[in-house]
């Protein structure tokens, strides 16, 4: 260990400089007037009566502007004479209980206090039918009861598994308003539940509910809203799958094929539902499936969880050391149940643990194949979300300065650290999540 010139202890690894990503990204100007626009211009006023009940379901991920595309739904809604009210759409998500789901959808602004309209976490479930695998397909009971329901997703590549619906609207109507009892049902199938049987859930689902529309949100490379598009029910099947192709060509991305080693700063459930996203880091780690081809990691470092995630740890096994701290702040009760209920469980054994920051990215130099040190290519992101903004080792600048969407910003600095040898993650990323948070009162 070492000291700064400030004092600061620093870690025993290359400098590191910081990078940002430039490529121009398509982004929304006004995202409350493009979500009134698209539900005005849909199918939606034509068939939403005066005096309505229409049930807006939201889920649980991190969709930038996510509040304001909800209050703009319900502004939408309610100028169609309706009476919107919020339903939650996440699976087992917050522990599969109500009080937990509730507790989410506030932290993103989503509550009956910010809205002034009733916000519904009922974990109950209503079988409505039996899909073409002769599976019970269940849905929400209050989304059920109700004249009209709509959805708001982020359509984007799914963490587990490759197929013509992943994450997006066609998702949230068989696994988020599945409550536990859908998201069960498709996961205890492994892969074949989510890639095969989810589509003929949702034919089900397309003729028996009051389903009529979902909002698809793309977001671009830097979790801006990228594109909003409403969705017809009778469209929904066949539109998606070009979505889906769109989400994954704006999606953000590591700028290198092959790394020695990437250090993680934050993983958790706002990051991605698999903690660590798999297509960031190229390791899907689900039992029996192929891994990824690019990009290649030989070792991978996260370095705590998210509050956020209130304890999930899911996804610290994609990587291969973390702290004493991450382990400490996993809460066993959604841990296991999120876990259990998804069936993939590679991904969350737990890896070796360090007691604190420094120690576990020296060992992560000393253990990834990479003995020449100015040789080691190595990276560091805030999280698998945040990729805007990295620092990378010297063996890595050449490649940087070649590329016209990476830009080098200022000279290689030691990774700072705090008095207990812990990565002062604020200073390295001030308009991270983490940095961001830190920074409110």
């Amino acid at each position: 260990m070492v000291a700064g010139a400030l004092g600061v202890k620093i870690c025993r690894s290359p400098p590191l400089t910081l990078v940002r990503q430039i490529a121009p990204q398509p982004v929304v100007g006004d995202v409350a007037a493009e979500v009134r626009k698209q539900w005005l211009g849909s199918r939606l006023p034509g068939r939403v009566r005066r005096g309505a009940r229409v049930a807006v379901g939201v889920g649980s991920r991190g969709i930038a502007n996510l509040a304001t595309m909800v209050r703009a739904t319900l502004d939408a809604l309610r100028d169609m004479g309706a009476h919107p009210f919020v339903v939650a759409a996440m699976g087992s998500h917050g522990g599969a209980t109500s009080d937990g789901q509730r507790q989410l959808l506030a932290e993103y602004g989503v509550s009956e206090q910010a809205l002034g309209v009733p916000v519904k976490t009922d974990m109950t479930a209503v079988q409505i039918g039996t899909n073409s695998w002769g599976e019970p397909v269940f849905w929400d009971k209050n989304a059920l009861e109700t004249d009209a329901v709509v959805t708001i997703s982020r359509v984007k590549p799914h963490t587990d598994f490759r197929g013509a619906y992943e994450s997006g609207i066609t998702k949230m109507l068989v696994i988020g308003l599945g409550k536990r009892d859908g998201a069960a049902q498709h996961h205890r199938w492994g892969v074949r539940g989510l890639r095969d049987m989810l589509p003929e859930t949702a034919k089900v689902i397309l003729e028996k509910t009051p389903f009529l529309g979902g909002l698809a949100v793309l977001e671009n490379a830097h979790e801006q809203t990228a594109r909003l598009q409403a969705v017809d029910r009778e469209d929904l099947l066949a539109f998606e799958p070009g979505m889906l192709v769109e989400a994954r060509g704006l999606m953000g991305r590591l700028p290198f094929d092959q790394l020695d080693l990437l250090v993680i700063g934050e993983i958790g459930k706002n990051y991605s539902g698999a903690g660590i996203d798999p297509n960031v880091v190229g390791r899907l780690l689900v039992e029996c499936q192929p891994e990824f081809e690019s990009p290649k990691i030989t070792r991978i470092c996260c370095l705590d969880l998210s509050p956020e995630s209130h304890g999930n740890g899911t996804g610290v096994g994609i990587a291969d050391l973390t702290t004493d701290r991450l382990l400490a702040n996993i809460d066993p009760v959604p841990f296991r149940m999120n876990n259990l209920t998804a069936c993939f469980l590679w991904r969350s054994k737990l890896p070796f643990a360090m007691p604190n920051d420094r120690d576990c990215i020296e060992m992560g130099i000393q253990t990834c194949w990479q003995p020449l040190h100015d040789k080691l290519r190595m990276a560091f992101i805030p999280n698998t979300l945040e990729l805007a903004e990295l620092w990378v080792s010297p063996a890595v600048i050449d490649e940087v300065a070649k590329n016209p969407k990476l830009k080098v910003e200022g000279s290689p600095v030691p990774v700072p650290l705090d008095a207990v040898s812990n990565v002062l993650q604020e200073r390295m990323f001030p308009h991270s999540v983490r940095g961001r948070r830190r920074m409110s009162p």
